[in-house]
């Protein structure tokens, strides 16, 4: 695992990609400050963080995309298979690369706070409890990338995924004002839910029979809780929409709040998308 780490960092600092990532981050962060903290003169450095959290959008997809669809693309995803390593090493070893790359512009922004303090009155907890959930949105994020980018040898796919899946987080909330709250539109949805679901256990695992049985299985248990009582269903889907976004979380931590659900709620992301990842490369190797 460690080879594979220190593999992947030569690859990130001898390319640009490294730099890029870096280089959004700072100036984006740094726009927010200018704008916040300086022009309008206001103390509260976590204001920032929520204004920077949209240069996840862009930043994200850029440092996952070729993390193993390059390899996928170069075939030299055959030699990860031969070294006397696991899959899970594997993946764990890229995933640590990338969450290190993302921690060297996170380390500059933590002087931030301590800068500002300097100069007036600067809530520090609260500043630095949002910087840390910050980073956890990030390293959820980069999760989520890593898995995509196991689906395709197509950088440029899994970089327009990527983007496309985190607006979707990222406007999960405004959208669900606008999605149906019936008990109706909540049980289609979750049906559709069921489906994806199955589909996705079904390509991880090569399992028909788990896969559609998890499926067909969940879309029974939805139409029997229907039938019982449909009201249960009502406002289903909206709520679904914001728990499960992660910028959403993010604000409790502006908000002064340290939220130890969803601290829980980021790692277990964490942990799903990098099994969902492992599960891919091992479906491609004995393939």
């Amino acid at each position: 695992m460690i080879a594979v780490l220190k593999h992947e960092l030569r690859l990130y600092f001898q390319s640009l990609t490294a730099y890029v990532f870096g280089a959004f981050l700072l100036a984006f962060v740094g726009i927010g400050a200018m704008l916040y903290n300086l022009q309008a003169a206001v103390s509260n450095f976590e204001y920032v963080l929520s204004f920077g959290s949209m240069v996840f959008v862009v930043i994200v997809p850029i440092l996952t995309m070729r993390t193993i669809a390059e390899e996928r693309k170069q075939k030299t995803d055959q030699l990860l298979y031969s070294l006397p390593i696991s899959t899970t090493e594997v993946i764990v070893g890229k995933y640590l690369a990338l969450v290190l790359v993302y921690m060297i512009p996170l380390c500059l922004i933590c002087l931030y706070p301590l800068i500002f303090a300097q100069y007036g009155e600067v809530y520090l907890l609260t500043s630095y409890g949002s910087l840390f959930a910050f980073f956890l949105v990030g390293a959820a994020l980069i999760a989520v990338g890593v898995f995509i980018s196991s689906l395709t040898d197509n950088q440029g796919f899994a970089a327009g995924i990527g983007i496309a899946a985190i607006l979707i987080n990222y406007f999960s909330v405004s959208l669900a004002e606008y999605v149906s709250a019936t008990a109706f539109g909540s049980a289609v949805a979750l049906f559709v839910l069921s489906a994806l679901l199955g589909w996705l256990l079904k390509y991880l695992t090569r399992n028909e029979n788990l896969g559609y049985g998890i499926g067909l299985g969940l879309m029974a248990l939805t139409t029997v809780f229907f039938l019982v009582d449909d009201s249960k269903f009502e406002g289903l889907l909206p709520d679904i929409m914001k728990k499960l976004s992660l910028f959403d979380r993010l604000e409790t931590f502006v908000s002064g709040v340290f939220d130890l659900t969803a601290v829980v709620y980021f790692l277990s992301v964490i942990v799903f998308f990098l099994f969902a990842s492992v599960q891919s490369l091992e479906k491609r190797r004995y393939n």
